[in-house]
């Protein structure tokens, strides 16, 4: 295996550029497809290679369950420094498993409470909630089940057009299921912390994406933008951040310049690679082969050392 076991945990840094730079040129609904994409296959590549780095190092701790044959020299010399990687991947492949079952944890957790507070009501799409705090969200929930949820004072603070526009916008995450691009760029950024500014960018460009289908369905790029900045002077959010809402995510101000502005084109070619963002992409789909190749590469050649080292 030699240094390619390393190259997925790092590679990651070669989708650093085009995680801003798709937010600027692609249609939101590219990049998020693009970026969530990109981070999913990283991070199952990064993970795998802790796992195998784990096994070189759990087969020389003293009374471990693996065969004798594991921890022959030869199966050693096929990870560089095996001593120091193979002690270190333990705790970080541990620590990778603790943070995702959390955050798997609390998604489904969060996803329950909402539920259950709108047990009272009405199960219509749209569920109005006597509340004092302006705030409104998307809750998926399969078959049938998905609601928007919107409080009284933030209804107040709209006139009509803008209440249409509000609930296009949630009607937007929840026909597009950007709950999964968020939850998968969340698991992405728990497992790798170099894919953290994938996650930043698809929490944006979800948002985006939603804002110009209820730009389309309201027939009015302005009445969206003013929507959307008077929840955002209302000062909240949604209540949990792994909820997708009208002012979940920023900055604001570039959703909203980007709505005074014409609508993007729903079809781009993909960037020529004379452009930043062409560069940036290549770069990062070049990344992602690497990632995926070192990783399998990785896997196969340890898979037969072991065989080998195995006594029959």
């Amino acid at each position: 295996m030699g240094v390619f076991v390393f190259l997925p945990l790092v590679l990651p840094l070669t989708a650093w550029p085009i995680a801003r730079l798709a937010e600027q040129h692609l249609h939101p609904r590219a990049a998020t497809r693009l970026l969530t994409a990109v981070a999913g296959v990283m991070a199952l590549c990064s993970t795998v290679c802790l796992g195998l780095l784990m096994v070189v190092g759990t087969a020389q701790l003293p009374g471990n369950p693996l065969p004798d044959g594991w921890s022959d020299p030869e199966v050693r010399a096929a990870v560089p420094y095996d001593e120091v990687a193979g002690r270190a991947a333990i705790p970080a492949l541990l620590l990778v498993a603790a943070v995702c079952a959390r955050t798997l944890w609390r998604h489904r957790r969060v996803r329950r409470r909402a539920h259950r507070a709108l047990a009272g009501l009405p199960g219509t799409e749209v569920a109005v909630l006597p509340d004092p705090t302006p705030y409104a969200y998307a809750l998926p929930g399969g078959a049938g089940r998905d609601r928007i949820v919107v409080t009284t004072a933030l209804l107040a603070g709209l006139r009509p057009a803008e209440r249409r526009a509000l609930f296009a916008h949630e009607r937007a995450h929840l026909t597009a299921r950007h709950h999964r691009f968020l939850l998968v760029t969340r698991l992405a950024a728990r497992a790798n912390p170099f894919l953290r500014p994938l996650g930043t960018a698809v929490a944006y460009t979800t948002e985006r994406w939603a804002d110009e289908d209820a730009a389309r369905a309201v027939g009015d790029r302005r009445v969206v933008a003013r929507a959307i900045g008077k929840a955002a002077l209302a000062g909240h959010g949604t209540p949990a951040p792994t909820l997708a809402g009208l002012a979940a995510a920023g900055p604001v101000p570039r959703r909203v310049e980007a709505l005074l502005r014409p609508a993007p084109a729903a079809h781009r070619a993909w960037p020529s690679v004379f452009t930043a963002v062409g560069v940036a992409a290549w770069t990062a789909a070049a990344g992602t082969a690497v990632s995926a190749m070192s990783s399998a590469n990785s896997a196969v050649t340890m898979v037969l050392i072991l065989h080998a080292a195995t006594p029959l």
